[in-house]
């Protein structure tokens, strides 16, 4: 039954896991707007939450070596980083910094207003299993 339960969510666990991952990308290059040589970063969120999804069908997981008979047995997922890629700017700047304040708000916004919008369906499924269940 869990098994189940943790298949029907997660798609939603892993999109909300890179959302906000992304979202410190973005504040973090925010935040470095002024610091001279600072290189904008940002990730393919599509591809990595394809490739997240792929691992967790595949059912990678890592458990812990026990020592004793009464141990509980514990186990974990592995997890992969979404691989950083530097952005390229659409103007240069003189000091290095390729941060374009914008294109870091557009990203941002966009960026919280899909976390929102998965947040919202993922509550309206648990919701759905919930009354399902009773």
């Amino acid at each position: 039954m869990i098994d189940k339960l943790d298949s029907a969510l997660r798609f939603h666990q892993e999109a909300l896991n890179l959302r906000a991952r992304r979202q410190e990308v973005l504040s973090g290059n925010i935040a470095h707007a002024d610091t001279p040589n600072f290189k904008a970063r940002d990730f393919e969120f599509s591809s990595s939450l394809a490739q997240a999804v792929e691992r967790g069908r595949q059912s990678q997981s890592m458990s812990l070596a026990t020592t004793s008979s009464r141990h509980l047995p514990g186990e974990a997922r592995a997890t992969g980083e979404a691989e950083l890629m530097y952005r390229t700017p659409n103007q240069s700047s003189i000091d290095g910094n390729t941060v374009e304040m914008d294109v870091e708000r557009v990203n941002f916004a966009d960026n919280a207003m899909r976390y929102e919008a998965n947040l919202t369906i993922l509550g309206s499924k648990i919701k759905s299993l919930l009354s399902a269940v009773q």
